[in-house]
């Protein structure tokens, strides 16, 4: 059975399928598409079935990265066939939580900078583990996102591969 992450935002019309569509990419040049299956889905549902983003689609195209994408909102029910879920922001991350109808549900959730080494999570300097939410600003807050997503994904991956292999084991 295919290894599932279900990356999670606020409207799924930026960072997720963002988040999304660069992970899967990582996963396509590590030649696991047939062992790794990424989607993505929002914690509200105020875009149901929409396209991403246009600044999205555009700074993936931009980046080589496939856009295709329709928003969904995340259903609890999901917990039970996904291996990990992975939260844009600490927001997220508390949503997902209060939606996890088991303790072992909730242990599948985490926040994606958690796999970026460069990432610092020290507040009180400066370092914020939130990707920033691009959709009220402009064009730099999408590129921002971007570099922040890539930067995790590299760690993801390492840690998905991780996991497959002790299932091999």
């Amino acid at each position: 059975m295919a290894y599932r992450v279900c990356f999670v935002c606020t409207g799924n019309i930026c960072r997720s399928p963002m988040a999304q569509s660069v992970f899967r990419a990582r996963v396509a040049e590590a030649g696991l598409e047939d062992r790794v299956v990424a989607d993505s889905a929002g914690t509200g549902g105020w875009h149901e079935g929409e396209p991403a983003d246009p600044r999205t689609v555009s700074v993936l195209a931009e980046h080589g990265y496939d856009s295709e994408h329709t928003a969904r909102r995340f259903q609890p029910s999901w917990f039970a066939g996904l291996d990990l879920v992975i939260a844009l922001d600490t927001g997220h991350l508390r949503a997902l939580r209060r939606l996890a109808p088991t303790e072992e549900d909730a242990r599948k959730i985490r926040l994606l900078s958690s796999y970026d080494p460069a990432a610092g999570d020290d507040p009180a300097a400066g370092d914020d583990p939130d990707v920033p939410d691009p959709y009220y600003g402009g064009r730099e807050g999408f590129e921002e996102c971007l570099e922040r997503v890539e930067a995790a994904s590299t760690g993801l991956l390492a840690a998905v591969r991780e996991e497959l292999e002790g299932r091999a084991a």
